[in-house]
């Protein structure tokens, strides 16, 4: 049976290729137009455009997303981010409209949101409809530990002019210490819109990594006995405060702010359709569908802007750099803030120096390191309420140094 099979396999190959021998001897031309068209075919192919810095960022993007699914860390970011990092570093040849940087393409036409910068006010509606401001509003001098903070934004921008980029660049390097990815996206849209994708997918990048850059921090500058203080629980706040809030926290902040209009309005306005409850179907729709959707075409769209031609430059790796220096200054500034704040404080009134570094805005995510770092030092002492007082008033305090930064540098 299987000589039988092997001769019928033989045959059938001789027949081909005398078929072909055939029909290239009969007219040359249709010859070369198979051998043009095989040619054209491969030139195509990702094998034949291929570049080593493709798979070094390929090879990026496949650690993200193991780092999401085997750490946890920020999932809803790394891995549509690093599956857009694959998808926009598979070589191909240029004229076909289907790269980002295409004009006309779909992911073109997707990173429209990012360059234009009107995806993260979408995502600060989400944010304000998730955020409760209760913890802050009982407490309103920990809004203090959120602007202390923001001094690694400042203090970056000074660092990033110091060594050659130019204001504007520097202003958009500096938001990174914000630790707020779509404050970045939306100031880096204004001020340096070629720098979008390093600065977003730093942005993101030291946004997951906060369970390992700020402990390090926390613990060199706090004693053990700081370490263990036990703040008072947060006091009730009523209904009538929770609607105020965003209506006051705005004007406050906008007439400090006007150019942060578009992302402080849109934060303060999914609070309060949280807060009313007249308007629950629209605070769930902001809070789940549409963040949700943002969040996916913003990360994967971000993720296939870091094309290896680039993305894989010196100042990208100065811009990585900055970042985690303006992460660490940001932790320590609140941190160090808030020991400040208890050589005025009574007994009693002390506030625990851990809660200082959520003052960076990622929420929860540095909520749940100053929790986490409580507990290893007390395993009774819970902090995650109180850390989402600075928490939250970092993402209105970044938002602010956004604002002020594009003023001065536009």
């Amino acid at each position: 049976m299987n000589r039988k099979i092997k001769r019928f396999t033989f045959t059938l190959l001789l027949i081909s290729l005398f078929s072909v021998t055939q029909v290239f001897g009969q007219d040359s031309g249709i010859g070369d137009s198979i051998l043009k068209s095989l040619n054209t075919f491969w030139s195509n192919t990702g094998f034949a455009n291929f570049a080593f810095k493709n798979l070094s960022m390929i090879a990026v993007g496949i650690i993200f997303i193991i780092l999401a699914v085997k750490k946890g860390w920020e999932p809803l970011l790394l891995v549509p981010i690093g599956f857009g990092m694959i998808v926009g570093n598979i070589p191909f040849s240029t004229g076909y409209e289907i790269g980002i940087y295409e004009e006309g393409s779909v992911l073109n036409i997707l990173y429209s949101g990012v360059v234009k910068g009107w995806y993260p006010p979408l995502i600060f509606l989400g944010i304000g409809a998730m955020t409760d401001f209760s913890s802050l509003i009982s407490n309103p001098k920990l809004m203090l530990l959120g602007a202390a903070a923001q001094v690694g934004i400042f203090l970056t921008f000074f660092g990033a002019f110091a060594i050659g980029f130019t204001p504007q660049e520097s202003g958009a390097i500096g938001i990174i210490g914000g630790a707020d990815g779509p404050t970045a996206i939306f100031l880096a849209s204004k001020l340096a819109p070629e720098m979008i994708g390093t600065i977003a997918v730093t942005a993101y990048s030291y946004m997951a990594l906060i369970p390992l850059l700020q402990p390090p921090v926390m613990r060199l500058l706090t004693t053990k006995k700081e370490r263990v203080i036990r703040m008072k629980p947060p006091r009730a706040v009523s209904k009538t405060e929770k609607i105020a809030f965003p209506i006051i926290g705005l004007i406050l902040t906008a007439f400090i702010s006007p150019s942060a209009l578009p992302l402080l309005g849109m934060l303060f306005l999914g609070n309060l359709l949280k807060e009313s409850t007249v308007t629950e179907r629209l605070a769930e729709t902001a809070r789940f569908a549409l963040i949700n959707s943002i969040t996916i075409i913003l990360g994967f769209t971000v993720g296939a802007s870091t094309q290896a031609d680039r993305f894989i430059t010196w100042d990208s790796l100065k811009i990585f750099g900055l970042g985690a220096l303006s992460f660490i200054i940001a932790t320590a500034c609140g941190v160090l803030f808030a020991k400040v704040m208890n050589l005025f404080l009574k007994e009693g009134n002390k506030v625990n120096p851990l809660i200082g570094s959520a003052g960076v805005s990622a929420v929860p995510a540095a909520a749940r390191v100053s929790q986490e770092q409580g507990l290893q030092a007390d395993k009774t002492n819970h902090l995650l309420m109180h850390a989402m007082a600075p928490n939250v008033a970092g993402v209105i305090g970044s938002a602010v140094a956004a604002g002020i930064l594009l003023s001065l540098l536009t």
